[in-house]
């Protein structure tokens, strides 16, 4: 066996690649990681830990407006930008000193430097434009996660990220924000909450592709009521051009045009492997620059794998981490370990939240002959005295065959702590017998998925 310098050599130390090395180390392997940002990834350090920090803000106003209900008179409340992002930070700065500790309490040697390929065992170290150091290892991963998409217009040098939101100067009073997935409706709620204008434009018929339609229809409407101007089969953005007063011109391929302060683009993360020489060395990437991985999380060359985001399959944190998982205890444990993807129970901060899990209604067609849809559709005991006309929706999808819960999904407050108590229900192949027989938690939302009853009815069904 040749001589390397690391048994495994990861790239990227974001939640799934200190997870690998964690877990490497614990087998016994010699572990290097390179990271040449933050340690933490995207999750922690620009992601889901900030964002929902900044979702938990924007929801006070709510809250102080609903408290009259409930006898109670807030006066003189008021929100300073300032002091969020201050207090954010310090909660990042904490975090990332966990993840710092944590590679260090478990022997993973951090670089930190930019990782580019030389060859299938050997990696160049880059700081500040130079090269600083070249390692060797037996088996290397790429963890390098994803980056947010840009398009190439006039005057895209003045829009921002999610990445830059994090971390504006000023709190813009107008938000023009570009997109209809998880991350453009998640800070159309932030913005709008915290006291902002917000234009959304999605040029498609609807706002979150890819989820059951219930929860696209039940959102949008829940959006619109707060205020979000959002606008759907629209053009795209043209250009963007600074105004003398500092202002932005939003010009659309229509000719319209909004006037703003900020515009946020969310049209998605592409893989972030660009100047990583990964396909000069032969690792096969796809037309977005992801990387391409069998089952067992390896790419064209047999000693390099790749995990998490870069691998543009399911973005999620708690995916990748289990991907780490698995590929540790394959490789350095002796005990092959295969993903299980189905039936992840996810959650989006939307305003108010979704929790969803298993399959949507439209997928549950197209695979089953004949299936049962459940629904309630009702306002929450919180805003019958607070005065709020938001709703929640929750579904079940049954197999009318088996009796077997295909999917849950949720619409409400406390969407995601819900679903994930019923993800463990539906992993294990709970039948609607089971969900009625289960005695309910009263007043509770949640008591929705095991009191439904009566499916909708199959024509009703079919003619929505």
């Amino acid at each position: 066996m040749a001589d390397y310098d690391y048994d495994l050599f990861i790239i990227g130390a974001g939640s799934g690649g200190v997870r690998a090395g964690r877990m490497a180390t614990s087998y016994g392997a010699r572990v290097g990681i390179a990271e040449d940002s933050r340690v933490g990834g995207t999750c922690v350090i620009r992601g889901c830990v900030p964002k929902k920090l900044l979702v938990y803000a924007s929801q006070f106003g709510e809250e102080f407006e609903w408290a009259h209900g409930f006898g109670w008179t807030v006066e003189g409340a008021r929100f300073d930008w300032q002091t969020l992002i201050a207090n954010k930070d310090k909660e990042i700065d904490r975090l990332n000193g966990l993840y710092l500790q944590t590679l260090k309490n478990n022997n993973v040697v951090l670089h930190e430097a930019r990782a580019e390929m030389v060859d299938a065992h050997t990696v160049r170290l880059v700081k500040n434009g130079a090269e600083v150091e070249r390692v060797t290892a037996d088996k290397i991963l790429i963890a390098t996660g994803g980056w947010p998409a840009m398009p190439d217009i006039p005057g895209i040098e003045h829009a921002i990220s999610s990445n830059e939101a994090f971390h504006l100067e000023e709190f813009p009073k107008r938000v023009v924000i570009a997109g209809g997935g998880y991350i453009a409706v998640e800070f159309a709620g932030i913005f709008n909450g915290l006291g902002a204008q917000v234009v959304q434009l999605y040029r498609s018929e609807q706002i979150l592709r890819g989820f059951d339609r219930d929860i696209r229809d039940t959102v949008a409407n829940e959006m619109r009521k707060k205020g979000i101007d959002l606008r759907v089969n629209c053009s795209l953005i043209a250009r963007i051009d600074k105004q003398a007063d500092g202002s932005l011109l939003v010009t659309q391929e229509s000719g319209e045009t909004i006037e703003t302060d900020a515009v946020l683009y969310a049209i998605g993360r592409h893989p972030k492997t660009t100047g990583m020489n990964l396909a000069e060395i032969g690792v096969a990437l796809n037309e977005i620059g992801a990387v391409i991985v069998d089952d067992d999380f390896r790419t064209s060359v047999p000693n390099i794998f790749a995990l998490g985001d870069v691998t543009h399959r399911f973005q999620l944190t708690p995916v990748a981490i289990a991907e780490a998982m698995a590929f540790t205890a394959t490789q350095f444990a002796g005990r092959p370990t295969s993903m299980d993807y189905r039936d992840i129970p996810t959650a989006v901060f939307t305003q108010p939240p979704i929790g969803t899990c298993g399959l949507t209604e439209e997928e549950a067609r197209a695979r089953y002959d004949e299936i049962d849809i459940y629904k309630a559709d009702f306002r929450p005991m919180k805003h019958t005295l607070g005065g709020a006309s938001e709703r929640t929706m929750m579904k079940l999808i049954v197999d009318a065959k088996t009796d077997r819960v295909l999917g849950a999904h949720m619409v409400g407050a406390d969407a995601g702590e819900i679903i994930q108590g019923v993800g463990i229900a539906i992993k294990c192949g709970a039948t609607k017998a089971q969900f009625d027989q289960t005695v309910a938690i009263h007043p509770t939302a949640a008591e929705e998925f095991v009191t439904m009853r009566t499916p909708v009815p199959r024509m009703q069904q079919a003619a929505e």
